[in-house]
């Protein structure tokens, strides 16, 4: 097929292009979620070019000890920008990171609220502890703390292949009264053959375990039947290949089968791409490119984000990962997605919703940094939820309308139910409804149940409704009725506060707290809107 003068080509097949965890699109008014979009408010963020960006952290970077002293740090503390984001009322949010003698501070992130005029109008942390140690000469020997943290890995996950790197010291600021510690990541591959990057955290004069969490985040979907995609392509020296130079440059390459490397980079002579068939290999390339494309359109388009980062660079996606490999997952190190062949190696998990939600995972790390375990990895897991369906309706594919339930066509079961259900979360068999005492001890994906169900609350309300087929019946922890304010408001709302108002410490009586202030910096104190998002959290019983 002749390709667009664009080099947006057409890609044929059942399944050239696809949407998995929560399919694509809503066209019609009156479908779940859809309100009026209102006019932009003062509390919006800025589209920020990346040039803007850049300058913003420039300058935010050369008054870094200004405003470290402004906070009355101490003299051995510095703050570190992680980011930036400007509301159209000049408002101005700057995230850091925090050091201590040199060390990185774990938990010592914080958020700068500064009005347009430059005068401070709050400080969101991560800890309210004075950040600092008696000492940092550890008496535990970074080799012990090592074999430690191989032992624990191999032990706790089962990691095959655990090898640990070297420890570096830092100061643990998460939990309790700071600490000197040490942080180990130990490789190698989890059960299921995911790479593991597991993070141990060990008190570097008692070498007592702190913390763990996993460095790569993990989500399910599969290839859906959305017939004909616009492709971007970029034309080379010998024909096409997969980069999109109108999306920062993001890539697609080959792994064929590797479960290390950076694979091949798609070429071919013609730009017509896939034939919808798993057996050839085009077509996962195709999925991955397509839902990595529709990604940062969402985030453009709706949020103003320039990229995973907001500094227009595009990341890199990866396909046929491993053998038989049943998920996807994103990767902070190399700033990438892979995706596996599933099951017998003919079912690619390379999903428009699974684009979303692993891309998601990256938005999380560059913002708000939720810690992935405990509270804060329930609401990180969440996050990439929220936004993966949030991209698919987006989308507005007509083959396949958009969803709240999770993994509507995978059948990973066996049975033909979703895997994860918004509406009422429990109906997994393990997710939670609503909050509970216990919720930090829930694995991240089933106590995301929580927020996932909020956001179902808050875009749609409680009580039976039926939408692009699907029938939802959303109960609530109190009894209450919860109207619905609309999808489109919701994940504006989700997305200011993870980024303006969460840290990586944020557990879900602070997301409660972060959610009402974006609210209110969106639609005003006594908003309809702010309100809703009351009504949503007593609903999962988040007071």
């Amino acid at each position: 097929m002749t390709p667009h003068i664009s080099r947006k080509t057409r890609v044929t097949g059942a399944a050239a292009a696809a949407a998995a965890l929560l399919v694509a699109g809503i066209t019609a008014a009156g479908t779940a979620g859809a309100s009026p979009a209102p006019a932009a408010p003062n509390g919006a963020p800025l589209a920020l070019s990346t040039s803007h960006h850049a300058e913003l952290m420039h300058t935010a970077s050369a008054a870094a000890a200004q405003t470290a002293a402004a906070l009355n740090l101490g003299s051995q503390e510095k703050l570190v920008v992680k980011d930036v984001v400007k509301d159209a009322d000049g408002t101005v949010h700057t995230r850091y990171d925090r050091t201590f003698a040199g060390l990185p501070v774990l938990g010592g992130d914080l958020v700068v609220h500064t009005a347009k005029g430059g005068a401070v109008k709050g400080v969101t942390k991560a800890t309210d502890k004075k950040v600092t140690v008696a000492s940092t000469t550890p008496k535990i020997a970074p080799k012990a703390a090592a074999l430690a943290a191989q032992s624990d890995a191999t032990k706790t996950i089962g990691a095959k292949k655990a090898d640990a790197q070297t420890p570096r010291k830092v100061v643990w600021a998460a939990k309790g009264t700071p600490v000197l510690a040490y942080e180990t990541v130990v490789g190698g591959l989890q059960k299921d053959g995911t790479p593991n990057q597991l993070h141990v955290i060990t008190d570097a004069n008692t070498g007592k375990k702190l913390f763990q969490y996993q460095g790569i985040e993990t989500g399910v979907g599969n290839s859906e039947y959305a017939g004909k995609v616009d492709l971007s392509t970029k034309k080379g020296s010998n024909g096409y290949e997969l980069t999109d130079d109108t999306r920062g440059g993001h890539q697609t390459f080959n792994l064929s089968g590797s479960e290390s490397g950076d694979g091949k980079l798609f070429t071919k002579s013609t730009d017509t791409w896939g034939d919808g068939k798993p057996s050839n290999p085009e077509t996962a390339a195709v999925d991955a490119a397509w839902g990595a494309q529709e990604t940062w359109d969402y985030y453009k388009e709706v949020h103003g984000r320039s990229g995973i980062k907001g500094d227009g660079k595009g990341a890199t996606s990866r396909v046929h990962y491993g053998q038989n490999y049943v998920n996807a997952f994103w990767d902070d190190s190399c700033f990438c997605m892979t995706y596996g062949d599933g099951q017998g190696n003919n079912k690619p998990l390379t999903a428009l919703d699974v684009a979303g939600h692993e891309m998601s995972h990256g938005v999380t790390s560059a913002t708000a940094g939720l810690e992935y375990s405990g509270e804060s990895g329930g609401l990180n897991e969440a996050t990439s939820d929220i936004f993966g369906a949030s991209v698919a309706f987006h989308a507005k594919n007509p083959t396949e309308p958009g969803s709240y339930f999770i993994g509507k066509k995978i059948d990973i079961n066996g049975d033909g139910k979703p895997l994860r259900y918004m509406d009422k979360p429990s109906k997994d068999g393990q997710s939670l409804d609503s909050w509970t005492p216990d919720a930090g001890n829930v694995d991240v994906h089933y106590s995301s149940g929580i927020a996932n169900h909020f956001f179902y609350l808050l875009s749609e309300g409680s009580g039976p409704k039926d939408a692009n087929g699907d029938h939802y019946d959303s109960p609530t922890a109190d009894g209450s009725k919860v109207t619905g304010i609309g999808r489109d408001k919701a994940e504006k709302i989700w997305y200011k506060a993870l980024t303006t108002y969460m840290t990586s410490t944020t557990d879900y009586k602070a997301a409660r707290e972060a959610t009402v202030k974006a609210a209110t910096d969106l639609y005003g104190k006594d908003s309809a809107e702010v309100k809703g998002v009351e009504s949503a959290w007593n609903g999962v019983a988040v007071k």
